[in-house]
């Protein structure tokens, strides 16, 4: 393959099972995370982001084929947001033009299934606004609320992220660019970030009350890398905008028919 890969959060879990595969293969990756990677930068803030950016292009001497955004948190704190969503749409539209020399230039994101779950439609909001300041204030009045609303950051984030890549997809920066942007949405995948949720059987039988994998239950990283090399690859040309979901049929069982029941525009 032979093409140049920047993926956040390649330290550990998907994202260094991605890197890990594209080497393989042939490719050259820069990896980007607080550890055990190429670039080391806090996505939680714009120095950060920056600082990520800067080196990264560096490294790759202003040539980059992809951008794998897949750094993410889970905690039930206003950073969350900062990583999950700023951290991965801003080092995205900072490698446009880097992307737009590629011959087959591809972005794929790393969202969640929780896109399927209760969200907080005012921090939804507020992130898609582009704005940082007021974004975290309202996460933090979902942790100040104390009832259980702090859960929503996290799916609030994802779903952001995932209606970020449809609008932006679109746009002449990347659809005449020649490059589709699309999001994975995996279920419970066997990494750190879930290891503690995993390891008892009550909390097993919590999780599939509220994600429900009837085919082959938890998922490996490898199988979410391997979708995601695919949708970066030269070979798709013609897939953009979407949200794949890789959870075992959690979608399925969640939405049933009603994918299908959207009104345009909505």
């Amino acid at each position: 393959m032979n093409r140049t890969y920047v993926i956040t959060g390649a330290g550990s879990g998907i994202g260094l099972a991605i890197k890990k595969k594209l080497e393989l293969l042939g490719n050259r990756v820069i990896g980007i995370d607080l550890k055990n990677s190429d670039v080391y930068a806090d996505l939680s803030e714009k120095p950060g982001r920056e600082i990520a950016i800067a080196k990264a292009l560096e490294l790759a001497a202003g040539n980059i084929d992809v951008v794998i955004a897949n750094a993410g948190s889970a905690l039930p704190v206003p950073k969350t947001a900062s990583i999950n969503f700023f951290g991965a749409v801003s080092l995205i539209s900072g490698f446009n033009a880097a992307l737009k020399k590629s011959k087959s230039p591809r972005v794929v994101v790393t969202s969640s299934m929780a896109t399927l779950l209760p969200s907080d439609s005012m921090l939804v909001e507020k992130l898609l606004d582009g704005d940082e300041t007021s974004a975290l204030a309202r996460a933090q009045e979902l942790v100040d609320a104390k009832n259980g609303s702090e859960g929503m950051i996290y799916s609030s984030s994802k779903l952001a992220l995932s209606r970020w890549i449809r609008r932006e997809c679109i746009k002449s920066d990347w659809a005449k660019a020649g490059i589709p942007m699309n999001s994975v949405a995996p279920g419970i995948v066997r990494t750190p970030m879930v290891a503690e949720m995993i390891a008892t059987s009550e909390g097993r039988e919590g999780l599939a009350k509220v994600v429900p994998m009837p085919l082959h239950g938890y998922l490996e990283p490898e199988n979410v890398a391997d979708l995601i090399i695919w949708l970066s690859s030269e070979e798709n040309t013609h897939v953009t905008g979407q949200t794949i979901y890789i959870d075992g049929g959690s979608d399925a069982v969640i939405r049933g028919d009603d994918v299908w029941n959207l009104k345009p525009n909505q």
